[in-house]
C-alpha cells in the first residue's frame, strides 16, 4: 500500500463538499437537490465512477465550479468519492441537509472553505481516502470576548436570531 496527501486545489474562499456515495445516479440525485434547495445556486459536482468505463462524471450550473470539481476529482481518484464546489455567496450550510438525504450518499468527509489535504491510500485494486485534513490547528482556547464576538457574528450573518 502506497499513502499519498492530495492538496485540493480551489481558490481561498470557495467553499465545498467532499464526500461518498454508491451509484452513478448519485450525479444527477446531487443536481437535483441543490436546485430544489436553493433557487439560482451556482456548483458544479463531480463523481468517480468505481466500476464500468470509470470516468469522472459531472454536472452544475457553473462552468468554473464544474471545471474544479472534476480537476480535483482527477487528482483524488478514489472510487465512488464526489465533490461539490459552490459558486460565490453559497454555503455548505445551506445545502448539508439536502446532500446527507440523497439516498446514495454515505458519508460526507468535510464541507469546507478551508486549505484542504485528502489522505488517500493506493492498492492494487485502486484508492481508498483515508481521511481528511481540514485547516490548521487552533492555536488556543475562545475567552469571554471570543465567545460574544462568535455569538454576533452568526447574529448579523442571520444563521441566529
Amino acid at each position: 500500500m502506497e499513502l499519498s496527501v492530495v492538496q485540493v486545489s480551489k481558490p481561498e474562499a470557495t467553499n465545498f463538499i467532499f464526500g461518498q456515495s454508491h451509484f452513478i445516479k448519485t450525479v444527477e440525485d446531487l443536481h437535483e437537490a441543490l436546485v430544489g434547495t436553493v433557487p439560482g445556486i451556482r456548483f458544479g459536482i463531480a463523481f468517480c465512477e468505481a466500476s464500468g468505463k470509470r470516468l469522472v462524471r459531472w454536472s452544475g450550473t457553473d462552468e468554473a465550479m464544474i471545471d474544479l470539481a472534476c480537476q480535483n476529482a482527477m487528482a483524488i481518484a478514489a472510487g465512488h468519492t464526489f465533490l461539490i464546489f459552490l459558486g460565490d455567496g453559497f454555503f455548505p450550510v445551506n445545502v448539508l441537509g439536502a446532500v446527507r438525504a440523497v439516498p446514495e450518499v454515505c458519508r460526507i468527509y468535510c464541507a469546507t472553505a478551508n486549505p484542504t489535504q485528502i489522505i488517500v491510500a493506493q492498492t492494487e485494486l485502486g484508492r481508498a481516502v483515508l481521511g481528511v485534513v481540514d485547516g490548521e490547528p487552533p492555536l488556543g482556547i475562545e475567552t469571554a470576548a471570543d465567545i460574544a464576538d462568535r455569538k454576533d457574528l452568526l447574529r448579523r450573518i442571520g444563521y441566529k436570531l
